[in-house]
């Protein structure tokens, strides 16, 4: 539970091409589509008492602007920045700026892929990162970062 006994409120942030997912490169990616990931993490949201905020972004700006908007929303975020966290300091000053914990998420093993995908600009502000596990790393993810924020809300 977040403070004061509310419901615990996760945003889960996805960024550029995550909307093909199931037809984009399914020997890397797999051929799990957003939508049925979306599903089964809110089949988890149920389990854990936790409230889910969908979102996908093709628009960098866009998903800054989200990321602002989380600003005293929610109690974390679970993000999968795609290409962008290769690439993008402006992703991870947003949630840095606004104090929103997060994991990182990744569906292929970044560190075993091509060198311009084996740094990530996120993993240093998050509370974990979880990689190479398919859709269902988006589990793990949410699972790990659910159960940091309570231990963090209980001490």
């Amino acid at each position: 539970m977040a403070p004061g006994g509310l419901l615990m409120r996760i945003a889960v942030f996805n960024g550029p091409n995550l909307n093909l997912l199931g037809i984009r490169e399914p020997a890397i990616y797999g051929t799990t589509t957003l939508g049925e990931i979306e599903s089964r993490l809110e089949a988890v949201g149920e389990t854990l008492g936790i409230t889910l905020l969908f979102s996908q972004f093709n628009d960098e700006g866009r998903m800054i602007d989200a990321i602002h908007n989380c600003y005293g929303v929610v109690d974390g975020a679970l993000v999968n920045a795609g290409a962008w966290t290769h690439t993008s300091l402006a992703i991870r000053d947003a949630l840095t700026a606004v104090r929103l914990p997060y994991a990182e998420v990744h569906l292929s093993n970044i560190w075993g892929r091509e060198p311009e995908r084996r740094h990530s600009w996120l993993a240093p502000g998050a509370i974990g990162v979880i990689a190479g596990f398919g859709a269902d790393g988006y589990e793990l993810a949410l699972r790990g970062l659910v159960q940091a924020l309570r231990r963090t809300t209980e001490s």
